[in-house]
């Protein structure tokens, strides 16, 4: 059976201070995203000997377990590549088709960037803020994803994702949500977010046809 791995970033720990302290990567990707990996194929493990012993009475608790954990670690591998250092791939604003895009379907990108803000810091206990793209809509939104893998629609398609858990933020931001926001628009990669609407629309067009 083929196993997850924690992704190595792109970048040092450092790289993304002043807006995110080296502390808190190390921290967050070392322990809590290896957790994720860990988690995800621990549950895959047990479910296959679930199988394989005819003994399935702890599926429910095992499927939820995979769902979280395995949420956890797609949700962290995003944001990880959605970031780079000011200046250097991160920060500014989006240009081309992810900014047409923006701008149509968010009325501009200050608008986009109030509508995401409201969204990351108005989230209730864990969670991430997601821009994605709706492949039956064939459209941007904006979602407020909980924990790791609830209330998304089921077929949306994450390209930009802010990590809303106290963990990504407390050290440096304590409870001040807004704060910690208001600096990832310093780190955002909008080259690869860019990458991410472009492929997300290519390859969902035509995989969805209701309206």
């Amino acid at each position: 059976m083929a196993k997850y791995t924690l992704p190595e970033l792109p970048y040092d720990y450092a790289a993304l201070e002043p807006s995110i302290s080296g502390k808190i990567m190390e921290l967050h990707h070392s322990k809590h995203h290896q957790a994720y990996v860990t988690g995800a194929n621990t549950a895959l493990e047990q479910l296959a000997e679930a199988r394989e012993s005819g003994n399935l009475a702890n599926v429910n608790k095992l499927e939820k377990d995979l769902a979280f954990n395995l949420g956890g670690h797609v949700n962290h591998s995003i944001f990880w590549t959605n970031l780079a250092p000011a200046g250097n791939g991160g920060g500014g604003e989006p240009e081309g088709e992810l900014r047409a895009a923006i701008d149509e379907f968010f009325g501009g990108f200050e608008k986009f960037q109030a509508h995401f803000t409201a969204a990351a810091t108005g989230i209730q206990g864990s969670g991430w803020a997601v821009l994605s793209w709706d492949p039956i809509g064939a459209q941007l939104i904006i979602q407020q994803l909980f924990d790791q893998q609830s209330n998304t629609a089921q077929g949306t398609v994450p390209i930009f994702q802010l990590d809303m858990w106290e963990h990504a933020f407390y050290l440096d931001y304590l409870n001040v949500k807004a704060d910690y926001v208001k600096a990832a628009w310093n780190i955002a990669n909008w080259q690869n977010v860019a990458q991410r609407f472009e492929t997300a629309r290519e390859k969902t067009s035509g995989l969805l046809v209701l309206s």
